[in-house]
């Protein structure tokens, strides 16, 4: 759950940072109203909002890159929109796991892959952004803080083991 909600404020915030980089503080607010809908939706258990919620972010990552919005933070908000739905999907499915299946090890290492999946793609972006001359500090930052949270919510684990 932990790891949802971080990526729904990453992905709505990464596209609101990207907007008003780019000087559209209406499209920034939209932004943020659409990220605490969407945890709303997550807390008041709507079935349907995250994969509508796919669709927006895709719609908002395509529209920032054809108004020439950073690729890194629109690449960001997309990757961990798909992080979210992911997430989401994760807990459906682990519901419907048998109780004798170990559905800690089976979301452990969902998890895992889904997280080298969105390190390889947040990589590719930073990479794409240094060659067109848009890596900024703020961009170096936002790297610094996921890879940390990343690993703070990894550390438990190896320490259990």
């Amino acid at each position: 759950m932990v790891a949802l909600v971080f990526s729904i404020l990453i992905s709505t915030g990464s596209f609101a940072w990207g907007y008003t980089e780019m000087g559209s503080a209406t499209l920034s607010h939209w932004m943020i109203a659409f990220g605490l809908l969407w945890l709303f939706s997550q807390w008041r258990g709507w079935k349907w909002f995250p994969s509508f919620a796919l669709l927006l972010s895709i719609l908002a990552a395509m529209i920032g890159l054809w108004i020439n919005v950073s690729i890194g933070w629109m690449f960001s908000g997309a990757i961990f929109a798909l992080f979210a739905w992911d997430m989401t999907e994760l807990r459906k499915k682990l519901n419907l796991l048998p109780p004798r299946e170990d559905a800690g090890g089976f979301a452990r290492r969902h998890l895992l892959r889904v997280s080298l999946l969105a390190l390889g793609g947040l990589l590719f972006a930073s990479a794409m952004m240094f060659w067109w001359g848009q890596f900024t500090s703020a961009w170096g930052t936002f790297l610094f803080c996921v890879i940390f949270l990343g690993l703070a919510g990894q550390l438990p684990a190896w320490v259990k083991r």
